[in-house]
């Protein structure tokens, strides 16, 4: 059983996007544009940099921890997040449930 309620899952999709390498405005194109490049490239398709960088994961993660949705810390001089372990399987399952809301 979810924590989180499908209405959360929706919000989710829609939320906006930092400047990407993906050129998405929201988690839905972000996860859309993923999804057609797995598509597009096949075998090929390189899951530690799709885009072209790694750490693509938090493109995703940083707007639910600057939303509340998880717990971080942005640092005040680099203007890095950190996410501990907990934040990022939290945010990794309301990513899953924003995908599977897509069906």
């Amino acid at each position: 059983m979810s924590l989180y309620p499908p209405i959360i899952a929706q919000e989710i999709l829609y939320m906006k996007l930092e400047s990407n390498d993906a050129g998405a405005t929201t988690i839905r194109e972000y996860l859309v544009k993923l999804l057609e490049m797995v598509w597009e490239e096949g075998e090929g398709f390189d899951g530690k940099r799709p885009f072209g960088n790694s750490g693509w994961e938090m493109d995703l993660l940083i707007p639910l921890a600057e939303s509340g949705f998880i717990s971080g810390h942005k640092d005040e001089e680099s203007g890095e997040w950190d996410l501990d372990y907990q934040a990022y399987q939290a945010g990794t399952e309301l990513i899953s449930k924003a995908i599977n809301s897509l069906v």
